[in-house]
C-alpha cells in the first residue's frame, strides 16, 4: 500500500489552548502555556496540569447527551462535530456505510471508574451507576462517535499509548487504501488527569514537578527538563482519498503520505536510549511516502519534557534526517495529551504546512548540549512539502506520519 494519498478535509481540536482549531493553534502559536496548579489534584504530590478552558458539556452537547458520556468522548464528539463541519460534510446525507470511525486513547474513563469506586466505598453496590462500564469502557470513543454522526462503517479505538492517536491516523489510512471506507474520522481523545492516574504518573517520577511556574513546567528539549505535564483534548481528523475529495470540490487542507509503526522491545516505560524503535518506524513512514532523509523540511517532535525521551529523539532526528529541519514541539504549550497527542500533533503539522509557520517549542531556554538538532524557539516562517509527526508510548511503541502539503 506504499504511495497510497490520502486528503486530511477537515480539522477539529479540543486541547489546552481552547476549544477549536483556531483557539489552540493561536495558543501554540503564542508560545504560551496555560498549565496550572489543579484544584482537583490538591491531595498529590505533583499537582500541575493543562486542562481544557472553559469546556462546558451541557452547552456543547446537551444535558442529557452529555450527562452519559464521560469526558473523554464528549472531548472527542465536539472535536469531530468541528472537523466533519470543516470538510463540508453532511452526516444526514452521507453514506453512514462508507464512513468509519478509528479513534486512540490510551486509557479510557478513569474519571468515571474513580468516581463509581468512591460510590462502592461509600454508599454500597446498588449505587453505583449502570452507566459505569458503557461511560469508561475505552470503546465507546469510536462507538459513541459512531452513534452520534451516523457512521456505520469499520468501527474501531486502537490503544498504543501516547501513540494512539497516531495509530489511529495509520490505521484509517490503511482502510482507505483497501477501499474499506470512503471517509473516515480518525484522531485520538483523552481525559486522564484525575487523583489516581496522576499519582501514579508521579510516583514513577514522570512529571515536572515545577509547581513555583506551571506555566514553564513543560519544556522540551531545554538543558533543566524535569518530567512532562499531563493534558487533555481530542484531535479529530477527516480523510478521505484525495482523487475522492478534489471530485467532490472538497478543500484538501494537507495529505497523509506515509506511515511507520514500530516497536522498541526494550522497557516497560524507558525509550530506547539510542532511539532504534522510533528510528525504524521514521524510517519506514518515509519510504511508505516515497521520501528521502532530505526531503523534510520540519518535525513535530514527541518531545515530552522528559530528560530520556527528548535525548533518545534527539538522537535520531540528527542521525537519520539529513536536511536538518526545523524541530519543535508543541507539549510545551499544551502539556502531555497522552492518547490524543498524536492526532493534535498531526493536525498541528498539517496547519504549519499549511501557513508556512512552524510554532515555537515553548520554555526553551537552553538548548540540552547533548542535542544537535534546529529547534524552533519561536514562530518560524518556514516553506516545506514535507513534515513528520513522531509519537511514541510506554511499551515501547513509535508511530511516526509524512505529512504532504496540499
Amino acid at each position: 500500500m506504499a504511495g497510497i494519498d490520502v486528503a486530511v478535509t477537515g480539522l477539529g481540536l479540543v486541547t489546552p489552548g481552547g476549544i477549536g482549531v483556531g483557539p489552540s493553534w493561536a495558543a501554540v502559536c503564542g508560545g504560551r502555556s496555560p498549565a496550572a496548579v489543579d484544584p482537583a489534584l490538591e491531595e498529590n504530590t505533583v499537582r500541575i496540569s493543562c486542562r481544557v478552558p472553559d469546556f462546558r458539556p451541557d452547552d456543547l452537547l446537551g444535558a442529557r447527551r452529555a450527562y452519559r458520556l464521560d469526558r473523554f468522548v464528549q472531548f472527542a464528539l465536539v472535536a469531530a462535530r468541528e472537523a466533519i463541519d470543516d470538510a463540508g460534510l453532511d452526516p444526514k446525507t452521507w453514506d453512514g456505510a462508507r464512513v468509519g470511525v478509528v479513534l486512540g486513547c490510551a486509557d479510557g474513563g478513569p474519571g468515571t471508574v474513580e468516581e463509581q469506586h468512591h460510590v462502592l466505598r461509600h454508599s454500597g453496590a446498588t449505587r453505583v451507576s449502570p452507566l459505569l462500564l458503557p461511560m469508561q469502557l475505552p470503546n465507546m470513543l469510536a462507538g459513541q462517535t459512531a452513534m452520534e454522526f451516523g457512521a456505520t462503517g469499520p468501527n474501531l479505538v486502537v490503544a498504543t499509548a501516547c501513540a494512539s492517536g497516531a495509530t489511529a491516523i495509520g490505521t484509517a489510512r490503511d482502510l482507505l487504501a483497501l477501499d474499506r471506507c470512503d471517509v473516515v474520522l480518525a484522531g485520538g481523545s483523552e481525559a486522564m488527569i484525575t487523583p489516581l492516574v496522576m499519582a501514579g504518573f508521579a510516583q514513577m517520577g514522570a512529571l515536572s514537578k515545577r509547581e513555583d511556574d506551571p506555566t514553564r513546567a513543560s519544556r522540551p528539549f531545554d538543558a533543566d527538563r524535569d518530567g512532562f505535564v499531563a493534558g487533555e483534548g481530542a484531535g479529530v481528523l477527516v480523510l478521505e482519498r484525495v482523487a475522492d475529495a478534489r471530485a467532490r470540490g472538497a478543500r484538501v487542507r494537507g495529505r497523509i503520505v506515509g506511515y511507520g509503526a514500530s516497536a522498541d522491545a526494550h522497557h516497560m516505560t524507558s525509550p530506547h536510549p539510542e532511539g532504534t524503535g522510533v528510528e525504524d518506524a521514521l524510517r519506514s513512514a518515509l519510504a511508505d511516502a516515497g521520501a528521502g532523509t532530505g526531503d523534510v523540511g520540519h518535525v513535530n517532535a514527541h518531545g515530552t519534557s522528559t530528560p530520556l525521551n527528548d535525548l533518545a529523539e534527539a538522537r535520531v532526528l540528527k542521525r537519520v534526517l539529513t536536511s536538518d529541519p526545523l524541530v519543535t514541539s508543541t507539549k510545551g504549550v499544551t502539556g502531555h495529551l497522552l492518547g490524543a497527542a498524536g492526532a493534535v500533533e498531526a493536525a498541528f503539522s498539517v496547519l504549519a504546512m499549511e501557513q508556512s509557520l512552524v510554532p515555537p517549542t515553548a520554555n526553551l531556554g537552553t538548548l540540552d548540549s547533548r542535542m544537535e538538532i534546529k529547534v524552533a524557539d519561536s514562530p518560524t516562517v518556514l516553506r516545506t512539502d514535507l513534515t513528520l509527526s513522531n509519537s511514541c508510548g510506554f511499551g515501547g511503541q513509535n508511530v511516526v506520519l509524512a505529512i504532504a502539503a496540499a
